[in-house]
């Protein structure tokens, strides 16, 4: 080795993938995006933050080491995983020893899971992995609770919310903010700039879920509370997101909120945390029927009828 080097400088440079990494939460590769959701964290949920920075550490460094494709590791598609698995770690236990080797397996693991989906996508056309391997493994992870004698964390109640106009407002924002488990409509509001930020289109239509999640849930009669903390907002806001990112007529994100907000209460009646799986799932279905409406189309000839 040169006497004037360093193994720390074979190291990749961290910064951008990490920062996209927050950024692709959100389904965009922007480090602007990426800082501003990472800023909303530290200052709406600072005992948060080291677990966030973890896992998309933890997540971006094993595709590193595993020599990934060096652009999708840049575009953050190895941290993003790692980061909500380690939000979610850090919001559901009490601080141990243990925690943070949870997070860093659950990160690693991620990435492999995300590796092995993005080339079955571009190979074999499968459908996107979003957030599946979050929720997958989150959902292992709380699971493990028990056998691991993981301590919940203990969290003061929400303080309870009025249904008026500043609070219905403030919803709007809550459901962005929920995304990565805030419920300050602040951090919603700086998740949204980031949005901005990044595309236009792309939090016009986050804004729209998060409302039509909010009027569906009022109008069925579901709990008050949840709604005005956003909680039935962020699977619709993602997934109209992600399918205005990949459809320019307005039907498909559409569908596929309304999808993401009818999905959702599936999950309580299995008593399993919802997590963003009804946003998976809507646009899964969304794809998966697009995909059988163009094969229907291509061996329709009107001659045979």
């Amino acid at each position: 080795m040169p006497p004037h080097t360093s193994p720390f400088t074979r190291l990749p440079s961290l910064s951008k993938p990490l920062l996209n990494g927050f950024a692709q939460i959100f389904l965009q590769a922007h480090p602007g995006c990426g800082l501003l959701c990472l800023l909303a964290i530290a200052l709406w949920a600072p005992d948060l933050l080291g677990g966030a920075l973890l896992g998309g550490l933890a997540g971006t460094l094993v595709a590193w080491r595993r020599g990934y494709d060096r652009d999708d590791i840049d575009a953050g598609l190895y941290g993003y995983n790692g980061i909500l698995l380690g939000l979610l770690a850090s919001l559901s236990f009490a601080w141990s020893p243990l925690l943070p080797l949870l997070i860093v397996c659950a990160a690693g693991l991620s990435s492999l899971a995300v590796h092995h989906l993005l080339r079955a996508m571009r190979e074999r056309q499968w459908l996107p992995a979003l957030t599946s391997p979050f929720v997958l493994l989150g959902w292992l992870l709380l699971a493990l609770a028990g056998p691991l004698e993981l301590e919940a964390r203990e969290t003061l109640p929400a303080a309870p919310l009025s249904l008026d106009w500043p609070n219905g407002l403030g919803a709007l924002a809550r459901g962005l903010g929920q995304v990565v488990f805030l419920d300050h409509p602040l951090a919603g509001l700086c998740l949204f700039a980031g949005l901005l930020l990044a595309d236009r289109r792309a939090a016009l239509w986050a804004a729209l879920g998060s409302a039509l999640g909010l009027a569906l849930a009022l109008l069925q009669g579901w709990p008050a509370q949840n709604a005005l903390l956003g909680l039935h907002g962020y699977n619709a806001a993602l997934a109209a997101i992600a399918l205005g990112q990949t459809h320019r007529a307005p039907w498909a994100p559409a569908i596929g909120l309304l999808l993401a907000l009818l999905l959702q209460p599936g999950f309580a009646a299995l008593g399993l945390p919802a997590l963003t799986m009804p946003f998976i799932l809507a646009c899964w279905l969304v794809y998966a029927g697009q995909r059988v409406f163009r094969q229907g189309a291509a061996t329709w000839h009107p001659g045979r009828h």
